[in-house]
């Protein structure tokens, strides 16, 4: 089998260490890496690397990939970005110059340590052995322009964080928000409910804005909470309440 060939370019030895760290790597991944193991071929190994937070690459996810040469682990493995990335230490090609795959390389180093090490490189790159120099010169003379340039490669390259999917979240604020319609129309507004959630200062991800509450939230603050009454107009309230069924 043609998988199972580069395999057998390695050492038993070699295998046996590298199917014991990538099992350790899958068991208890490093923040913000996952591995992608692939049994029949150590030799090409694959990670998701999440943006540091605080960082032009937040709220992407980068796929890298290490090779291994014949000799590993006396010679480092390569190291190259499958994601496109504006970043001084990655070449157009995907390339990444760090020192530990070159100069500093020990053959003592595991591949979680590699892995770091990458992941690192995204919170502080080194300009002065830059790799893309666009990026690079960008970095030392005007940061807002490199961040801004980051940003844009992120936005169109990168991978989506299945867990925050904006999708969910305005699924569940509209959700949020037809109850709090309900409530509104067909109870007194209690004193306890959407002002303190949707304030300036909420964190929530999933709180609405309120001028997205419309007239609901405007009379309770203007008139206050126990001034609101159940309307008395018949008609509207059947059409309030075909609204809301629709939606």
């Amino acid at each position: 089998m043609a998988s199972m060939a580069t395999n057998e370019n390695l050492p038993p030895t070699v295998i046996r260490q590298l199917a014991k760290e990538l099992k350790n790597l899958d068991d208890s991944p490093p923040e913000g890496i996952k591995v992608i193991v692939n049994d029949d071929d150590f030799t090409t190994i694959f990670a998701d690397i999440e943006g540091p937070a605080g960082t032009p690459y937040e709220n992407g996810i980068f796929r890298m990939k290490l090779i291994l040469s014949r000799d590993f682990p006396h010679s480092p493995p390569k190291g190259f970005f499958t994601t496109k990335i504006f970043h001084p230490n990655i070449a157009t090609s995907g390339e990444i110059c760090v020192n530990t795959l070159k100069k500093d390389w020990n053959p003592s180093l595991g591949l979680r340590h590699v892995l770091l090490v990458v992941r690192c490189l995204l919170i502080e790159p080194f300009p002065e052995s830059a790799l893309n120099e666009q990026a690079g010169k960008l970095l030392l003379e005007n940061y807002e322009d490199f961040a801004r340039h980051a940003r844009l490669y992120t936005s169109i390259h990168a991978l989506r964080p299945k867990n925050k999917s904006k999708t969910g979240a305005i699924s569940e604020s509209a959700a949020a928000l037809n109850k709090d319609q309900a409530h509104a129309i067909l109870a007194p507004i209690s004193t306890s409910t959407a002002p303190k959630a949707f304030g300036p200062n909420s964190q929530d991800q999933n709180a609405v804005p309120s001028a997205l509450l419309g007239g609901a939230s405007a009379a309770h603050k203007k008139d206050g909470p126990l001034s609101v009454k159940v309307p008395v107009d018949k008609k509207k309230m059947d059409a309030r309440k075909k609204s809301l069924k629709r939606l």
